[in-house]
């Protein structure tokens, strides 16, 4: 994708995620030197998503109530212990999986982990996953615990993505480009004209939406926004929402899936809870132009949100008061899918080398932090 002149040497790094939307595991081989050199996985062709069954997804979700209970980040109460040995041996069949679908082996892994609890206030950010049993599965080299150093640094240990986004904006001529990833939660990632970097937050992604359509329907997402466009907006909900204190904060900032209550049961017809909370996300995305120095003028949206036909339309309206282009990844030849995916294969190799993961800009670190844990497979 972009070369440097680094004499580092590229390794083949498949990235490991299972986000906020706990529905499964995406996997992406990139080759990178982690630095200026980074051939995405929609070039090297190995990308795969295995999805978690329902009853593993409802599993993981009923254990964030265990989580609420953690004080320190190794403390693992009532389900969690037995829902992490569970989750990093998912990640070990999927790696296998992968490995034989397209027989490569990569020389490192970065293994995120499942986020169940995450406090920067009080200093506390916990992903389930043992990187250590994780590479003793898999006999590779793994990172892991990408976030805990920043935190430590006073940062807020999210989003750790914008360092890769960096890489893929030099692809793209429009700026300052503002990548948005709509998981769970969403956020952005500001690059300016010279490549100075801005990430947070920005509020609601698919969570709210997801939550509703759920405990109204049994549905587990409004599939490509149909719900909601059969929907009409309902403002005064969105203002409610918009009125948060959050929205008002600068950045760095970052959310807990749980910061916004849902949408309380039978208060809205199910396709106006939808589109209303549709509204939601778009606006606390567009509500981002506040909080950095200039107007993108490129918005780049990834993740499982940009296949939200609505959402999409609603960025676009929004969009036009800055006379600003709104693209999917996939227009511009990245893979919004796998982005943070390649982002944690990326976050590995640069770990590995000793590189910032993180800067203050991103998280409200002090300074620049590398971060990480590597783990050598034990010989068996």
């Amino acid at each position: 994708m972009a070369h440097g002149t680094s004499a580092k040497p590229v390794l083949k790094a498949l990235g490991l995620m299972s986000g906020t939307s706990m529905d499964g595991i995406d996997l992406a081989l990139i080759e990178t030197d982690g630095d200026g050199h980074a051939v995405t996985s929609r070039n090297t062709g190995m990308r795969m998503a295995l999805p978690y069954e329902a009853a593993f997804s409802c599993e993981i979700e009923a254990a964030l109530e265990d989580a609420k209970s953690i004080v320190r980040r190794d403390d693992r109460p009532g389900r969690l212990t037995a829902l992490e040995k569970k989750i990093t041996q998912r990640h070990a069949d999927a790696v296998n999986q992968f490995i034989k679908r397209f027989n490569v082996t990569p020389d490192i892994l970065g293994f995120h982990g499942q986020t169940v609890l995450h406090r920067p206030e009080e200093g506390l950010t916990v992903q389930l996953g043992d990187g250590q049993q994780l590479a003793d599965l898999t006999g590779i080299r793994t990172v892991y615990d990408m976030r805990a150093a920043d935190i430590i640094a006073g940062g807020q240990g999210a989003p750790l993505v914008p360092i890769y986004h960096r890489v893929l904006a030099r692809a793209i001529r429009e700026r300052p480009v503002a990548f948005v990833n709509v998981g769970g939660i969403a956020n952005i990632t500001y690059v300016g004209r010279d490549g100075a970097l801005l990430a947070f937050d920005t509020g609601p992604g698919n969570a709210l939406i997801d939550q509703w359509v759920s405990s109204q329907a049994g549905i587990p997402y409004d599939q490509g926004g149909k719900i909601a466009g059969e929907g009409v907006v309902v403002r005064e909900v969105v203002d409610r929402y918009m009125a948060a204190d959050f929205f008002s904060q600068t950045g760095p900032k970052s959310l807990d899936r749980n910061d916004f209550e849902p949408l309380a049961a039978g208060s809205l017809e199910l396709s106006d809870g939808a589109r209303t909370l549709t509204r939601v996300t778009a606006e606390a995305i567009m509500a981002a132009t506040e909080h950095v120095p200039e107007a993108p003028r490129h918005w780049v949206l990834c993740g499982g949100g940009r296949l939200n036909d609505t959402l999409m339309r609603d960025l676009k309206d929004l969009a036009q008061a800055s006379d600003a282009t709104v693209s999917v990844s996939e227009e511009l030849g990245f893979d919004g899918d796998m982005m943070e995916a390649e982002a944690f294969a990326y976050l590995a190799v640069r770990s590995l080398h000793g590189l910032p993961l993180t800067e203050p800009g991103t998280t409200g670190c002090s300074e620049p932090v590398t971060g990480g844990v590597v783990a050598e497979p034990h010989q068996p």
